[in-house]
């Protein structure tokens, strides 16, 4: 029986992003695959382009996936695009699918958890109590308050030079408005954005952020986001000291929360040090791959 490759309209759209969709049935319609291939458009990454390829597992080797790689790909170079990135667990049927069309890989991160649970409340407070001369704790739920817009958005800089191996993943450009944007796209969904931030006390500017995603109804897992230290207020222990409390608020505000969620570049020591120290465990690792057009 013949595959089809049938275009869609995906009507999920970001501040920065947009996707586009095929979905591969047999001749009879029945659906055997989908890819979504969503593209950066902000400056600063509007040359990348991110590749969700799915084939039942009864139709792998059928030529489906392949197809629906041709689509995206031959997309992707028409829209401008230089890279195309994937995620795969390593050594998984999707890993070799790709390594076998070109792409390769160029970063592996592990997954890890924290079971809120066994979270030590004494040890936690312990840490947030601990002196950091010249700097404060801050924290807010939701969008960024007014007063703190601008030195918030200029603090997420510390992210630029986050460890991304040989990915060609760009920089996110950052203004206020787009601070606002994914604040309020997590609150359309129904989830919580819990953020904890150290101010400078020199200047009153924010020197490091910590961010929190927490499930509308509080329970199950809740996910970090972004994690960084401006590279002027490294060494000072303010990741930890940050997201320590970020746990400790967790652990004290939501009772039925089962545990927070991090991934982080192998390549990243320190705060795969950090995660260690403060208890998050391993739980898998997934790789990335890059097909360069």
């Amino acid at each position: 029986m013949s595959i089809r490759i049938i275009p869609l309209i995906d009507p999920q759209l970001t501040p920065s992003s947009r996707r586009l969709a095929w979905l591969a049935t047999r001749s009879t319609g029945v659906p055997i695959g989908s890819a979504f291939l969503r593209l950066f458009d902000k400056a600063g990454q509007d040359h990348l382009a991110e590749l969700d390829l799915h084939v039942h597992p009864a139709e792998q080797r059928s030529g489906a996936g392949s197809l629906l790689l041709t689509a995206a790909a031959a997309a992707a170079r028409e829209e401008g695009r230089r890279s195309v990135i994937a995620e795969a667990e390593p050594g998984s049927p999707g890993e070799l699918f790709l390594s076998a069309r070109g792409f390769r890989k160029v970063l592996t991160l592990t997954y890890a958890r924290l079971p809120l649970a066994q979270a030590d409340l004494a040890a936690l407070r312990g840490i947030v109590h601990s002196p950091h001369p010249g700097y404060r704790l801050v924290a807010w739920d939701g969008v960024v308050p007014d007063e703190l817009a601008e030195t918030f958005t200029a603090s997420r800089h510390a992210m630029d030079d986050m460890p991304m191996d040989d990915t060609d993943f760009g920089t996110v450009s950052w203004d206020v408005d787009r601070v606002w944007e994914a604040a309020r796209a997590i609150e359309k969904r129904g989830d919580l954005l819990h953020t904890v931030a150290a101010v400078a006390e020199s200047d009153g500017s924010i020197a490091g952020f910590t961010e929190l995603v927490v499930p509308g109804d509080g329970k199950g897992d809740a996910q970090h986001y972004g994690t960084g230290v401006l590279p002027e207020h490294r060494g000072r222990g303010l990741a930890r000291w940050m997201k320590a409390e970020a746990i400790r608020q967790a652990r004290e505000r939501y009772p039925d929360l089962d545990g927070l969620l991090t991934d982080t570049a192998d390549s990243n020591r320190h705060m795969r040090v950090v995660n260690d120290a403060l208890g998050y465990l391993p739980t898998h690792k997934r790789v990335t791959l890059q097909l360069d057009l």
